[in-house]
């Protein structure tokens, strides 16, 4: 269980707390470097674990909820700082909350979760990206505030469009496993 892979996925989650007090005391280039290191602790952990051969059920279940908490903590952090407006939270915490239910159902019915798929890992990993670059907005000098608004909001529209449309996948797969029974 105490994998490298593991190992990076629990110091990505140590983060959650420290960027939401780096937010609180506007310290926003720290909250930048922050989302910075969640984001390649991210994309390492997996790349380890298959190179090392330590892929792990516990990695499978706890990457993507730290992802899910990460995304969830930023929104809310960057919200309270004014870097994003409340569609935005709302949208990505509403299908969270939908496929966690969905989650719910599937574990009483003893069927397993979902498999992330690549089209999931590319909507985190455009949502990492933006979230940092549309906090530079409001914490950087104006040149580099306006390359971040449209780097960041372009990001968060291709993450945003692929969250929801693998959120809609997720559901249809989990759907069809309720009314196919336990494996």
């Amino acid at each position: 269980m105490l994998t490298l892979p593991n190992l990076l996925t629990f110091m990505r989650a140590l983060g959650i707390p420290i960027f939401l007090v780096l937010i609180w005391v506007e310290n926003y280039p720290l909250a930048v470097i922050t989302l910075m290191f969640a984001g390649a602790t991210d994309y390492l952990d997996g790349k380890v674990a298959r190179a090392l051969n330590q892929e792990t059920r516990l990695g499978e279940l706890l990457d993507p909820a730290v992802d899910r908490l990460y995304i969830a903590a930023v929104l809310i952090g960057m919200y309270l700082s004014e870097a994003v407006p409340i569609w935005l939270l709302l949208t990505i915490v509403l299908r969270d909350l939908a496929l966690g239910l969905l989650l719910i159902f599937m574990k009483r019915a003893q069927i397993p979760p979902f498999k992330v798929t690549y089209l999931g890992k590319a909507a985190t990993f455009n949502l990492l990206y933006a979230l940092p670059l549309l906090l530079l907005t409001i914490s950087s000098n104006n040149e580099i505030a306006e390359i971040a608004f449209i780097f960041g909001w372009a990001f968060a529209g291709w993450g945003i469009g692929l969250y929801l449309w693998t959120g809609i996948q997720y559901a249809r797969t989990g759907l069809a496993s309720l009314r196919m029974g336990p494996h």
